[in-house]
């Protein structure tokens, strides 16, 4: 009664068919490619979630299950779990396999949401 928990926070699942409707977004997104059966998966799983908390309306931060949605997985040619990939405005700025600490992720957010793309040459 007076210990009453917090309800844990679950940065949310994106599906194959979902997918299009997060990419309509102006601001960046961090997607967390997992399986349940991945030990380091459980690991950074609890992490993507603070951090899904932490940045909420700065960034969408997603999770993935590659089982479930292989096209996705296909799409982003996942090879290896877990495999955390950032975009921004439609296009793919960076992928990192394995594991990642929460205070680096963190300041990968921080340049997530600060990134310009470059100019194009053409122009």
């Amino acid at each position: 009664m007076f210990f009453k928990k917090k309800p844990k926070y679950h940065a949310p699942q994106v599906t194959d068919e979902t997918f299009n409707d997060l990419i309509e977004t102006d601001k960046g997104i961090l997607i967390d490619f997992y399986a349940s059966w991945c030990g380091p998966c459980k690991i950074l799983g609890p992490i993507i979630d603070e951090l899904a908390e932490e940045n909420e309306g700065r960034v969408h931060i997603v999770k993935v299950n590659t089982e479930t949605n292989p096209k996705l997985s296909q799409f982003f040619k996942i090879k290896s779990i877990p495999t955390i990939a950032f975009l921004k405005d439609k296009k793919l700025i960076e992928i990192r396999n394995g594991m990642i600490p929460k205070p680096n992720l963190q300041e990968m957010i921080e340049d997530l949401i600060a990134y310009e793309f470059p100019p194009d040459e053409e122009e």
